[in-house]
């Protein structure tokens, strides 16, 4: 890139930098060009991703004239890319940590859920391939003149490694098990910056607030505190204490 081009690009990226409320910063780290097409069409109208080379971001993050936004730059990493949006950085966040593409698996993946090929015809001819399917583990034969799955079965449990054969297998087969999403690793908003680990809890929070309910909930029936939420509880566990009670003295 000769010095008239990066100047230019530079000054692109300050005013890009400048007019969008919020600026995600992304890991492109083994990020395939195909996923993040799909990414990007689930986010056309909300939010803008720009690949940009590490050198010129941040000669413009420099440049630009936001609020704490050199801050940014301790978060970059070796491959990044921006995220450009006018969305609130907590909703955006959760929003795109949700949009996942499907990608083929390779040797040494970890298997995100556990893979299951199910019994049944396939499109592939005989031959060789038959062994790699022994070799994986799962049974197959032919029928009618394709190799067909004799049962369901597993091939990989969850947190699991992909073995070479499988990860081909299952390419042939058309499965694609592996999710693949932008690795946001700090979002820059109002002057403030949140780093991967504070966003994440949009998405642990509700689980945790579910958690923390249920056991005051139970508390609260154990110790016989009544609330609105656990007085039908209260007045079944009052109702088998007094059934249990007259049962006692029926006995006696």
């Amino acid at each position: 890139m000769v010095r008239e081009e990066k100047i230019r690009a530079v000054e692109e990226l300050k005013q890009m930098l400048e007019s969008y409320r919020v600026i995600g910063l992304v890991d492109m780290f083994k990020m395939p060009a195909k996923q993040l097409q799909e990414i990007r069409k689930e986010v056309r109208g909300e939010a803008l991703i720009k690949v940009v080379k590490k050198s010129l971001l941040k000669l413009a993050i420099e440049k630009a004239n936001r609020e704490n936004l050199k801050e940014l730059e301790k978060h970059m990493p070796q491959q990044p890319a921006i995220v450009l949006t006018n969305l609130d950085a907590f909703k955006f966040y959760k929003k795109i940590s949700q949009i996942k593409s499907k990608a083929p698996a390779k040797a040494g993946d970890i298997a995100p859920r556990d893979i299951l090929i199910k019994a049944g015809p396939t499109n592939l001819m005989p031959g060789p391939v038959i062994s790699e399917f022994s070799k994986a583990g799962i049974p197959a034969g032919v029928e009618q003149g394709r190799i067909a799955i004799k049962k369901n079965v597993v091939a990989a449990k969850k947190g699991e490694k992909i073995s070479e054969v499988l990860a081909n297998i299952l390419r042939k087969l058309g499965i694609e098990p592996i999710e693949i999403s932008l690795k946001v690793v700090a979002i820059y908003s109002d002057g403030k910056i949140y780093p991967k680990e504070t966003l994440e809890l949009v998405n642990i929070y509700p689980e945790k607030i579910k958690e923390a309910f249920s056991r005051a909930l139970s508390l609260s029936i154990g110790i016989c505190y009544p609330t609105k939420e656990n007085i039908k509880f209260l007045i079944g566990k009052a109702f088998n204490i007094a059934k249990n009670l007259q049962n006692l003295i029926k006995k006696t």
